[in-house]
């Protein structure tokens, strides 16, 4: 079957409800979503809770904006974290470290230019456990090296995420492309 036709045959996802009793990820966990009244606008995790803060009633789409503004913030500021993690453990490899654009891909977890030099980041991985988000950047900077997926890209993928197989499964399974 090819991959259109699957992906044509599968239902509609359910769009991300982001009312009272919603449940949102972050980094692998689910929290329940909890609106507060206050004088300003904020969103913070207050232990096992994600919460909204906002002076006015909002609807969906307003509250829907906050969240991603969150997600934003949080990927700009873990993405390079765990990049340049990444990229020190590959220190063996000599690989230039490439600019981060964090980006909404509907398809894609990460993409790399040879031309620009520039790594792209799907900001849905701020929802991936961990384990998910280094995969990704790791299969990103080696294609620095090896611009194909052929054996010796994924020997070198091996090398630095032996269970890179099991984590590509996870994001498989991931209801957040």
């Amino acid at each position: 079957m090819k991959v259109w036709q699957r992906i044509d045959s599968q239902p509609p996802k359910p769009r991300q409800s982001y009312g009272r009793d919603a449940t949102l990820l972050f980094q692998g966990r689910e929290y329940p979503l909890r609106i507060e009244r206050a004088s300003s606008e904020a969103v913070s995790l207050h232990g096992d809770v994600l919460v909204v803060q906002t002076p006015l009633e909002h609807d969906s789409e307003q509250l829907r904006g906050l969240i991603i503004a969150w997600y934003r913030e949080r990927a700009e500021e873990l993405f390079s974290e765990r990049a340049m993690e990444c990229h020190r453990r590959m220190g063996a490899e000599s690989l230039p470290f490439p600019s981060i654009v964090i980006r909404s891909m509907k398809s894609r977890w990460g993409s790399y230019s040879y031309r620009t030099g520039r790594m792209s980041l799907n900001l849905n991985l701020i929802k991936a456990p961990l384990s998910c988000l280094d995969y990704v950047i790791t299969h990103e900077l080696c294609h620095i090296k090896v611009p194909n997926h052929g054996p010796r890209f994924w020997k070198l993928v091996g090398r630095y995420v032996p269970d890179h197989v099991e984590l590509r499964r996870q994001l498989r399974s991931c209801e957040i492309l």
